[in-house]
């Protein structure tokens, strides 16, 4: 799979459409829609995608800003809460990619559940993880002469706020380029060394069977230009996914 370079214009790269549902390849850095705590932003997915095909459309689950990858859109208000049914009863498969800090184990489930940002409460979460590639740069870090890192591929059973982020964190592998839950120091060092300041966080494929025409639904996303830059740097032309 080769990495796919950035769009130079508004338009958001169309992955999949059909009559009821489109699906984009959601650039990292950009809001699925408006929030007051990101000011800062002018643009949305919502309003992008609007314009861009001339008609309303829901967003069915949501990515975080700086995540990229496959975001599932319904064209009809129908179909929207079908498929809000369906991402909240958990039949829908998520798959992630994400490049994190040290040598991961080769297979493991997080099994740890997260408190809502809301309330003091705590909802189950599980996340199992399973590692594609590992690399080892000479690239002094703390007290150590080289680096460590992992591709690992994520598959959230749950559908938390950052859950992802956070139990990659709580295994002590955080996600590179994550703030607040990743390692601030690696995070400067990609800044400095590599010149990176997003989230190598990309959200794969996700699969469903569509709940009017019972057909399966599986839609990839390939890497945008700063997730496939840093899988070259990091492990050169040993991956191949």
């Amino acid at each position: 799979m080769n990495p796919l370079t950035a769009p130079t214009s508004s338009l958001l790269p169309i992955l999949y459409r059909s009559a009821d549902l489109v699906a984009i390849n959601k650039p990292h850095g950009l809001l699925v829609h408006r929030s007051p705590i990101a000011s800062d932003a002018s643009e949305f997915a919502v309003q992008l995608l609007r314009d861009q095909l001339g008609q309303r459309v829901y967003p069915v689950h949501r990515l975080d800003r700086k995540t990229g990858g496959v975001l599932l859109f319904a064209l009809t208000d129908v179909l929207n809460s079908a498929m809000q049914t369906l991402f909240a009863a958990g039949d829908v498969e998520k798959t992630y990619l994400a490049i994190v800090r040290g040598y991961t184990l080769d297979e493991l489930t997080i099994d740890y559940p997260l408190r809502r940002d809301d309330s003091d409460a705590f909802q189950d979460a599980v996340t199992h993880v399973k590692t594609l590639q590992r690399t080892e740069l000479p690239l002094p870090f703390g007290k150590h002469t080289t680096s460590r890192y992992s591709l690992v591929e994520l598959k959230p059973t749950t559908g938390r706020m950052h859950q992802l982020r956070k139990h990659m964190a709580h295994v002590l592998h955080p996600i590179i380029g994550d703030r607040p839950h990743g390692c601030n120091k690696q995070n400067k060092l990609f800044k400095e060394h590599f010149e990176m300041n997003t989230m190598l966080l990309h959200a794969q494929q996700i699969e469903f069977t569509h709940p009017v025409t019972s057909e399966r639904v599986k839609i990839t996303a390939p890497w945008q230009a700063e997730f496939g830059r840093m899988m070259s740097e990091l492990f050169a032309q040993e991956a191949r996914l």
